[in-house]
């Protein structure tokens, strides 16, 4: 699923992990307006609505925004909350975190650690080995398939969030 215009997209990148800072500005002009939405405006897809959410192909998924590395398919699991769920990031690094208390709740936000766009949020109530499910909107996923290798591969998440 390709829901971001990468031809015009100069940051968008599988191997750079140099930060993105960009104005919303710029932003408008290379994300397309659900992917703007949820990405910079901290949006939340339909319930249900993703394609990735029951996907089972092998390959890592990445942020639509900037092409960075998230999560590795073999992480993803049915957790029936109606969005994609992982119980573990690529690396470190991949994904930063701040306090949400909007809506009147108290939650984890989770961003793209390179572009700093809204992924969703990190609960803790997932499976072994980390007790984390990472639910993510699929609108800011782009999949990659094949065969994972190890190159980023963390031992087993123990941030406590």
């Amino acid at each position: 699923m390709d829901t971001v215009k990468k031809e015009n997209n100069p940051v968008y990148s599988h191997k750079d992990p140099t930060p993105v800072n960009m104005t919303d500005e710029q932003w408008k002009k290379i994300l397309s307006k659900d992917v703007y939405d949820v990405a910079r405006m901290k949006g939340t897809e339909r319930p249900g609505s993703s394609p990735y959410e029951h996907s089972k192909e092998i390959g890592t998924f990445y942020c639509a925004v900037c092409g960075n590395p998230l999560f590795r398919s073999d992480t993803k699991f049915e957790s029936g909350c109606g969005w994609p769920s992982f119980y573990e990031p690529i690396s470190k690094g991949s994904i930063i975190y701040a306090a949400d208390h909007s809506y009147g709740m108290d939650r984890t936000e989770v961003m793209c650690g390179r572009c700093k766009s809204h992924l969703g949020h990190v609960f803790k109530d997932g499976p072994p080995p980390t007790g984390l499910r990472y639910c993510i909107n699929g609108v800011v996923l782009d999949f990659g398939s094949g065969v994972q290798g190890d190159e980023g591969k963390i031992p087993p998440f123990t941030r406590d969030v």
